[in-house]
């Protein structure tokens, strides 16, 4: 099972090896802070994206990484059996996600996908989920200045509980809606969520984000991103919200 990353992440880089003769775009984003004095931490998030649309394909691939540190309180008990709190600097976010999705086209609008998603987050619920599934596309609308594409379909999701430690799967739907909308000419807004529904667990993930262009290769880039699992372990919450304020290149 632990070759299990190594080919999700071979397999997501399948669309990039099929078309690698097309016209592919691509985007990196990073942002990081960090504080020192009264308090310290450091804060990192990447994502790296690649996408290629023909008459005939649709493909994406993406990769995103988040990393915290801070301080935290320990508590322990000393030798006189005395409890004693202290100020610990810890790892307090470590995920990284990866995925893919190929899209065939049967005319403009409508399109077979098969997609894949992986991640492996330390503090979550979960060592691991992984998912492939196969579906139905359909572009329901596109313009200069709305996008808004519709995906479905049914799929197979592996995972590992943090608890117990061992592997499970089961049987999913997944769903996807991506949007997005020029507000200005220099300024758009874009919307992503994923759904991937089970009957032992179901998970969401919303993707807000307004971006700034700068130039034609710089862009300011304000996301929010909300992340909820139906069953986790006791003592875990169930969404996890983050912010990032990011540096956007596109090439």
């Amino acid at each position: 099972m632990k070759k299990l990353p190594l080919a999700l992440v071979f397999c997501s880089l399948m669309p990039l090896a099929a078309h690698a003769d097309g016209d592919w775009k691509g985007s990196g984003e990073l942002g990081f802070a960090a504080s020192r004095g009264n308090t310290r931490s450091e804060n990192l998030n990447a994502k790296l994206n690649f996408s290629m649309e023909d008459d005939t394909w649709k493909d994406n691939f993406y990769f995103s990484a988040l990393r915290s540190k801070g301080e935290v309180k320990v508590t322990n008990v000393d030798s006189n059996g005395q409890v004693v709190s202290q100020d610990s600097y810890q790892l307090t976010a470590n995920r990284y996600e990866t995925g893919a999705s190929l899209g065939y086209k049967f005319d403009e609008r409508s399109y077979l996908v098969g997609a894949l998603r992986y991640e492996n987050d330390e503090f979550s619920p979960f060592d691991y989920q992984a998912v492939l599934s196969l579906g139905y596309g359909y572009t329901a609308i596109k313009n200069e200045r709305t996008e808004l594409s519709l995906e479905i379909g049914p799929g197979y999701k592996r995972y590992s509980m943090t608890l117990t430690g061992e592997d499970e799967s089961e049987a999913v739907a997944r769903g996807l809606i991506g949007y997005k909308q020029r507000v200005t000419e220099n300024t758009a807004f874009e919307n992503t969520l994923l759904v991937e529904a089970g009957s032992d667990n179901t998970f969401i993930q919303n993707d807000a984000g307004l971006v700034v262009n700068m130039n034609k290769t710089l862009a300011l880039k304000l996301g929010y991103q909300v992340r909820h699992n139906s069953d986790v372990t006791p003592g875990t919450k169930k969404t996890d919200q983050l912010m990032t304020t990011n540096l956007v290149y596109n090439f």
